[in-house]
This record gives C-alpha cells, sequence and structure tokens, in this order.
C-alpha cells in the first residue's frame, strides 16, 4: 500500500498488506514501536513520532480481537473453536472438511504443532496449533516433499511434482519447482525449477548445523547425480554420480560439520558417504535385489530412519517385499521385523519413526485382499524396540474401534472408507506424537497411539461438522433452497451431497436413501421453485467427469452406473427416479421453469449414453438423442434460453492435443423441446466445449468456455469466445488461460460475468465479457465454476476439483498476498532483505551479537559494514526498489530491509521479517 509517496509495510508476517506492522503495537517513549527490538536504531533519520492508521484494522481492534479468540480458544470447546486457521485475505473454504486423498504428514522439528500436509489436487496445508486449524496454500502442483530447516524454525521447502505424463496434454501443466518459505509458510519463493540446468530433484536435506547448505540429488533421464550447494541453492557441485537413485537422504548430526557422514536411501538400498569424503553402497534391502525389482522400488511412505542421541549409525525402516525390514546399521545389513501379533501376515503399507528417537515405529497395514471381509481389518502397529516386537494401537474392520475419533467421515461411510493411512508423519521431537493421512482423513496421536482423533473437521453439538480448513473435495455447484437462502448445498465428488442450514456455517450428508453405488457423486441438483421441499438430483457412481483420464483407457462410458433421484422434504431423504433410464452417470439436470408444476419437464445429461427428458417430474425418462451424431455421446451440460431454446455441450474425448476426429467435443441447439438436436459450429481451432452461458436480456449473446490442447508445448484453442448471432460467428474475448470450465452470469446484472478454470485463477467481466480482469486471492490451481452469493451482492463462491468451496469478494481482495511472491523476486537464492524508508544507515546486531552497518545508497545496491551488498531489482511499485542479497551478509534470516526513494526523510521505519 502506497500512501503520498511513503513506503508502508505489508503484511510480511501476517500475509496482509492491508496490516501494516505498525498496527502491531503501540508506540513506545521514543516514537519507535513497542514491537520493534531495542538493538535497532537508526542515523540520519528521522524518529517515528506517530502513527497513522493506514489499514481497515488498528492495532487496538487487533488486540481486541486477539484477546476475544484467546478466551474462546481456551474455553470453548474444540468443536467450537476452530472453523479453520485464518487467512491473509478476505476469502474463507467452506465444507465439511476432508474428502479427498491426503498425504506427507510432516512435522516440524522445532514445534510438534507445526504440521503440514498435502493433497494430490494441488493444494498444500499447514497448521501451527497441532492441527486443530489448518490453513490452505497454493504452489502450482501436487506436493513430492516438505523439508524443515533444522537450524531456522522458520524455514520451510516444498518442492511440487508435474501431474502424470497421461494428464499433460487433458489440463495445463503443474509446476515442478523447489520453494522455501522463510516466515514460516506464509509466502514461498521458487529456488528453482526442474527445467533448470541439472535435472529434476529427486530428494533434498538441509545441513543440521547450516542453513547455507543444502544437500539434493538430481535425476537426468536415468542417471542420478548427488550435488551439494552452499548458497541456499543458488549454485550447486556435483559429488558423486548414484548409482540406485535417491528417495531420502539424512545428515548425521554428530558429525563434523566440514566433513560429514551422510547416507542416501535409494530405490533398492542405501549409498552412504563416510566422513574423509569415501563412499559405500549397502545391500540391497530383501526383496528388492536391484533397481526397480519386482517393478518398483522404495518410496517415501516406504522408508524412515533416525539418529540416537547417543550417537552411531541411522536406524532405518522399510516396507518391502510384504514385510517390514529394519537396519541398525546405516543399511549395511537388514533383518526382517517380527510380525506383530496376529494369526496371519499382515500387509504393511507406510512406516515412519521419529528422527531423534528411533526406537519407536509406526507401520500402517491391512489385510491381504483374499482374505474374507469377516476376517478383514487395518490399522497401525506400533514398536518401541526396533521392530523386534509390536503392538496393534489401530485395529480396525467394519466398525469403529473405541480408541479412533473421527470426524463425520466414519460415521457416514464407515472407517473402511478412510481406511489404514497411506502415509505416517512422527514429531521428530516426541515419538508419541504421530500423524496419519488416508482417503479423506488426517488423524493424529498424541499419546503414542493410544487414542487417535481426526483433524479435519469439527462435529457440532447439533451433529454437524464444520471444516478445520483441511477441505480436500472436488464439488460442482453451490445451490440454494428457494424458500430458504440459509439451506444451502454443494454436490461433491467421493462424498456426493451435502446440506446446511445455517448458511454454510456447519455440514451434514444429504443422501439418505441415494443407492449405495451412486453415493459417491452428485453432479447438480435442480430445485422446484413452486413447491416447497421438491429437488431432483443427478447422481452417479463415476466421478471426475468429464476428465478423459475416467474413460480414455479404454473403458466405456456406458458402463458408468448413476440416475436420477428426486426428493420432496427439502433432500433429507431421497428415491429413486429413472424409470426408463438406463444406468448412466448423470452429469446434469435442467427443469424447464415454464412447465406445469404437476407435470415438470426436466432434461438430464447421460454421460456416454445422450439426453433424457421426462414430462411427469422424473417418474418416467425418454431418450432424446436425434441429431446428435457421436457414438455414446459424452454430454455434459444442458443450457436454456428466454425463448426455452436448449443448447448443449458434449464433451471432447479426446485427450492427445489432436482435432478434426471423432475425439471432437460439440455444442447443439434444440428448439423443439430436445425432440431434434442441430449442430452449433464451434469457433475454429476449438474442439473442447465446455460450458455455455446465454445473456438473459439477448438470447443470441452466448459465451462458450473452452478447453484447451495441447498438441506440443503450447495450449492453444481454450478461453472464452462470444457469439452476438446465436453461434453463427464467433470472436475470442479472453484467451489468458486456456482452460476455462465454465461461465457465469450474475443473475442481478448481465453485464457482470465470471469465469474459472484449472489454471489459478479465476476472472470477473463488468462489460458483458469484453474485457476480463483477475479476482485476486483465489488461487487454487483447479478451479471449477463460479456461483453467485444470493444472500450478499458483493461475494461469490466458487467451487474447485480438490479444494473444497472458495467463498470471497466478487470483485477480488486487492490486498491478498500471494502464496507464490513474484517471479523476480524468486531468482534470489538466499533469504531476501528489504530495506525499508530511505534510510541513510542502519545499525542491527545479529543474534550472534555481531554489529552490522547498512548503508542505503540510493540506488540498487547496499552496503554491510562496507561489503557491497549484491542486490538486484525486484519490482518497483510507486518507485519502492527491492533489494535482494546472494549470499545474504547478515545471518539473522529475521531481517528485511525495504529501500524506498519516494521520500527522503524517514518518517516510519521497521525491521520486519520478509
Amino acid at each position: 500500500m502506497q500512501t503520498n509517496g511513503d513506503c508502508v509495510l505489508g503484511r510480511h508476517l501476517y500475509g496482509s498488506a492491508g496490516e501494516t506492522q505498525e498496527n502491531r503495537g503501540s508506540p513506545g517513549e521514543d516514537g519507535v514501536p513497542e514491537w520493534l527490538p531495542r538493538n535497532v536504531y537508526f542515523e540520519n533519520a528521522k524518529p517515528l513520532l506517530r502513527l497513522k492508521s493506514l489499514a481497515k484494522v488498528s492495532w487496538w481492534s487487533m488486540l481486541a480481537k486477539t484477546i476475544v479468540f484467546g478466551l474462546l480458544f481456551a474455553f470453548l470447546p474444540a468443536a467450537l473453536a476452530f472453523d479453520g486457521a485464518p487467512r491473509y485475505d478476505s476469502w474463507e473454504v467452506i465444507g465439511p472438511g476432508g474428502g479427498g486423498g491426503i498425504f506427507l504428514p510432516t512435522i516440524s522439528p522445532h514445534d510438534a504443532n507445526l504440521v503440514l500436509v498435502s493433497c494430490d489436487m494441488t493444494g498444500a496445508y499447514i497448521s501451527h496449533d497441532g492441527g486443530r486449524s489448518w490453513r490452505m496454500f497454493n504452489l502450482g502442483g501436487p506436493m513430492a516433499f516438505f523439508i524443515f530447516d533444522p537450524v531456522d524454525p522458520k524455514v520451510i521447502y516444498a518442492k511440487t511434482a508435474a501431474g502424470p505424463p497421461s494428464m499433460k496434454h487433458d489440463r495445463p501443466p503443474s509446476s515442478s519447482a523447489l520453494f522455501r518459505s522463510v516466515d514460516s509458510g506464509i509466502t514461498w519463493r521458487r529456488v528453482r525449477t526442474d527445467s533448470d540446468t541439472g535435472g529434476s530433484l529427486s530428494s533434498l536435506a538441509v545441513d543440521p548445523a547450516d542453513s547455507k547448505i543444502l544437500y539434493a540429488v538430481f535425476q537426468t533421464d536415468r542417471a542420478y547425480a548427488f550435488q551439494v550447494s552452499t548458497d541456499w541453492g543458488k549454485n550447486w557441485r556435483t559429488v558423486t554420480d548414484l548409482p540406485d537413485g535417491a528417495v531420502k537422504i539424512f545428515i548425521d548430526p554428530l558429525s563434523s560439520p566440514s566433513d560429514r557422514t551422510i547416507y542416501v536411501i535409494g530405490n533398492s538400498s542405501v549409498f552412504v558417504r563416510n566422513q574423509g569424503g569415501s563412499w559405500r553402497i549397502g545391500r540391497p534391502v530383501p526383496g528388492l535385489e536391484g533397481p526397480g525389482a519386482n517393478g518398483h522400488g522404495l518410496q517415501p511412505p516406504l522408508v524412515s530412519a533416525g539418529f540416537d542421541d547417543r550417537g552411531g549409525k541411522p536406524v532405518i525402516y522399510t516396507v518391502a517385499g510384504g514385510g517390514v525390514f529394519v537396519s541398525e546399521d546405516g543399511g549395511q545389513t537388514w533383518r526382517r521385523a517380527s510380525s506383530p501379533p496376529l494369526s496371519a501376515p499382515l500387509a504393511p503399507v507406510a512406516v515412519a519413526t521419529s528422527l531423534r528417537h528411533p526406537d519407536v515405529a509406526y507401520v500402517s497395514f491391512n489385510t491381504p485382499r483374499d482374505r474374507a471381509a469377516a476376517e478383514s481389518f487395518f490399522g497401525v502397529a506400533k514398536t518401541a524396540d526396533r521392530g523386534r516386537s509390536w503392538k496393534l494401537i489401530w485395529k480396525e474392520s467394519m466398525t469403529s474401534a473405541p480408541n479412533i475419533h473421527d470426524s463425520w467421515i466414519s460415521e457416514r461411510f464407515g472407517p473402511g472408507w478412510g481406511g489404514n493411512p497411506f502415509e505416517l508423519g512422527v514429531a521428530p521431537q516426541d515419538p508419541d506424537i504421530c500423524y496419519g493421512t488416508d482417503s479423506g482423513r488426517t488423524m493424529r496421536t498424541t499419546d503414542g497411539g493410544a487414542t487417535w482423533e481426526g483433524t479435519y473437521a469439527n462435529r457440532l453439538p447439533d451433529g454437524t461438522y464444520t471444516t478445520t480448513g483441511l477441505d480436500v473435495t472436488t464439488n460442482y455447484g453451490v445451490h440454494f433452497d428457494p424458500f430458504d437462502r440459509k439451506r444451502m448445498f454443494i454436490s461433491y465428488t467421493d462424498i456426493a451431497l451435502f446440506r446446511s442450514e445455517n448458511g454454510g456455517k456447519s455440514w451434514i450428508s444429504s443422501t439418505t436413501g441415494v443407492p449405495a453405488r451412486w453415493v459417491n457423486t452428485t453432479y447438480w441438483i435442480a430445485f422446484d421453485a413452486d413447491v416447497r421441499g421438491r429437488l431432483w438430483g443427478a447422481m452417479s457412481a463415476a466421478h471426475d467427469l468429464p476428465r478423459p483420464k475416467m474413460f480414455g483407457h479404454g473403458s466405456s462410458p456406458t458402463s458408468f452406473e448413476g440416475g436420477v433421484c428426486r426428493s420432496d422434504d427439502g433432500a433429507r431423504t431421497w428415491k429413486c427416479s429413472s424409470q426408463g433410464m438406463p444406468q448412466t452417470a448423470v452429469t446434469h439436470i435442467l427443469l424447464d421453469p415454464e412447465s406445469p408444476s404437476s407435470a415438470r419437464v426436466l432434461y438430464a445429461t447421460g454421460f456416454g449414453r445422450g439426453v433424457f427428458k421426462s414430462t411427469d417430474g422424473g417418474d418416467h425418462w425418454e431418450l432424446k438423442n436425434a441429431g446428435i451424431r457421436e457414438k455414446e455421446p459424452l454430454v455434459w451440460r444442458l443450457a436454456r434460453d428466454a425463448n426455452g431454446v436448449l443448447y448443449l455441450v458434449v464433451a471432447r474425448r479426446s485427450d492427445d492435443g489432436s482435432i478434426g476426429g471423432d475425439g471432437d467435443g460439440a455444442l447443439y441447439r434444440s428448439t423443439d423441446g430436445a425432440d431434434h438436436w442441430t449442430r452449433v459450429r464451434l469457433p475454429d481451432g476449438v474442439n473442447g466445449p465446455h460450458g455455455l452461458a446465454i445473456d438473459p436480456e439477448d438470447p443470441q449473446r452466448l459465451y462458450l468456455a473452452a478447453w484447451g490442447r495441447r498438441p506440443q508445448d503450447r495450449a492453444i484453442g481454450g478461453g472464452i469466445f462470444l457469439s452476438t448471432d446465436g453461434g453463427t460467428a464467433w470472436r475470442q474475448a479472453f484467451d489468458k488461460d486456456q482452460h476455462v470450465y465454465d461461465i457465469t452470469i450474475d443473475p442481478r446484472d448481465p453485464r457482470t460475468m465470471y469465469a474459472c478454470g484449472f489454471e489459478a485463477s479465476a476472472w470477473r467481466s463488468n462489460d458483458r465479457g469484453e474485457s476480463w480482469q483477475r479476482i485476486r486471492g483465489f488461487n487454487f490451481k483447479w478451479g471449477h465454476r463460479v456461483i453467485t452469493d444470493p444472500v450478499d451482492a458483493s461475494k461469490i463462491y466458487i467451487t474447485t476439483y480438490g479444494g473444497s468451496v472458495w467463498h470471497g469478494p466478487a470483485e477480488g481482495d486487492p490486498n491478498a498476498p500471494e502464496d507464490i511472491v513474484s517471479s523476480r523476486e524468486s531468482s534470489s537464492a538466499g533469504p531476501v532483505y528489504a530495506l525499508k524508508k530511505a534510510l541513510r544507515k542502519l545499525h542491527i546486531v545479529d543474534r550472534a551479537g555481531v554489529p552490522f552497518l547498512i548503508h542505503g545508497t540510493g540506488g540498487t545496491s547496499a552496503m554491510a559494514n562496507d561489503v557491497p551488498f549484491e542486490a538486484c531489482l525486484l519490482s518497483t511499485p510507486s518507485g519502492s526498489l527491492f533489494l535482494s542479497a546472494a549470499p545474504p551478509p547478515l545471518r539473522s534470516h529475521e531481517l528485511s530491509l525495504h529501500y524506498c526513494r519516494a521520500r527522503p526523510q524517514f518518517s516510519r521505519a521497521a525491521v520486519s521479517p520478509q
């Protein structure tokens, strides 16, 4: 924020440009805020004489809120205290919490309350209170790993992974890069990408005594190189080639800092650097006698290690060959751990130990698939003697165990829905703290496994649930009861339909009566605006449509199960309403509002079958495909204009980037109630129609959302296209995003429109689609569609592919910080420093007691103790110069300086983390 040429501190600590550092405390007697360290003083600059309220929230109000929330957290039950961790913008994520695959539970070695997890749909989540609340952040791709700096508690590394090759033509590529945060996960800077010279980063470790030193393994084709950086990752040098890849790297903390002992766990064995520089390789893990043996090798969930404080080689646990193996000599030899006390062998799937307490380890298990259901069970076993004996601390089957205190998933779907953990994470400093993540839950124990609790949702006294901020769900629509706007619904994948009776504050499953096979996905619901409580639902056993991954491997969409259900009590109960309709994945349902309430006309899309029509309120259905050319048409969405003309979007079948074949999508029109369909010409170069919006005041004005294709390295044929003559001619109105999922017209004002897609953005137009502006603050990688808020015109809802529903300002939050800082800033190797205000000199003493004198030069450089402070110009908002050093001359990573040319005198100053 800039005011009268002054530089004002943004939300470096708290994340919002609207909350300045001045808000954090009152000035002391010398005019300097109390929160500013007393060992910082200024020369040739005016002291801070007064503070101006430049943010909406004063420090007094922040103090009051802190006290109020502190009292709430102290005295209210946990179920009432949390609604997700505070975000640094005006958005909130709503829903019941959980619901999708969760991975990589990683706990800080400095603070067991600081925890990270991720999902496979690009979201990452951080908790600062031991899992009681979570905040989502987005780095542009699914996570490969998290690494905490063992020296600096505020520094975290995160590595994103590219999506699977099978999806590269269907969606924009995911980021594959290494990021670093120096503010405990508030903001992230890109350190390097896998497209940089040197290959793809497969594993990373930070030196136990020196944060500048990073150890990594890079892969180029099938070659692996162990490399070291001594400048925070700016430059790398190869130490040795590795014959067996790398899954994890462990540094002996008691080895000499100048001559480290390093353990690189490969695909089948451990490669060790001994003191003196020699390397040796240990014996392969039994069952993995060669790289990729049996078609696979070790993966991160299958490997864990720890060092005893008394010294010695690490204790390494692996899961391989259907068993658990332990090495107490750093991977030189292996022994099979004894099986837990069961009559039949178990199938272990993940293992984790405590970095500083390796005697203790946890193993996630299930029983072999060939066992009868009555004999099947799953859970977690624990050892306290390096695998020589085990105790079952979590054992469930068809019913919940008494020591497992899950949130809503086990209650609604049974404990087998989540199953045993995919991955486990144990606190480095406390072996009694362990997290387990599975198909929809994050479970935690703080007492060594005696009890486990779900951390993804809180149960309220009325039996409903609210998220803790850990939302991992795909959804398609937000729907409002026309008779009660506080009754709202979210149509989900995997967890089907959820209902809220209080305007979205808490949620409950709303699929009672839906056939069990169909309780996977609710794609849409349609209300009868004339009959209270009556609605229809598009239900399916097949999720994630219309993504080609669901049918692109030889399976026919005609095999998908699903149908239409009807409710007459506001979705509390349902009954099938699909007579005449074969089993099909119904993806949309549309009601003709002009049909009589006693005989409602409904249209439904059966994915892979065609359009179905009912003239008796859904009791009977008839296939209406006349004129539709495609075999097994992937009918996706319907739209109706003000004159009753129907439009049909047929999704693209191909995902290879081609055009002009049988795999192209299509757009159809019907002027006779679906009795006949006529093709509408698509824009040139487009074969992926995905959504259609029709101007309510001008039926000839059509907006087409198009899903781009990737014939090579760049997506084309996507964006938003506009026709003013009913589809005869088209012109491109928007091309910044090439994968637009859908378009929404504000029912209050057709000049206002919204669009969203799979490129981490949502967009708004105020001129009927002629120009578009990004809605700041929404940054989930894979967005679906925007739904206007019928209660508050200033807000919108955004559905997503994996991040539940976002609710926030319709025009965006101008002060919302980005999770990833600008690419110019990201080019810096070390932590970023900024000189705030036009300082001529700044004295500071670092944490080691070493004094530094910083001189602002008035340009793009500075001096530290008369040593040049290497700097680069990062951005220039209103004349500001951000300076970045590599390596920084200061030892304290908490120092952040920002030099501003806007004023020659100093009126506000601060030193803060950035």
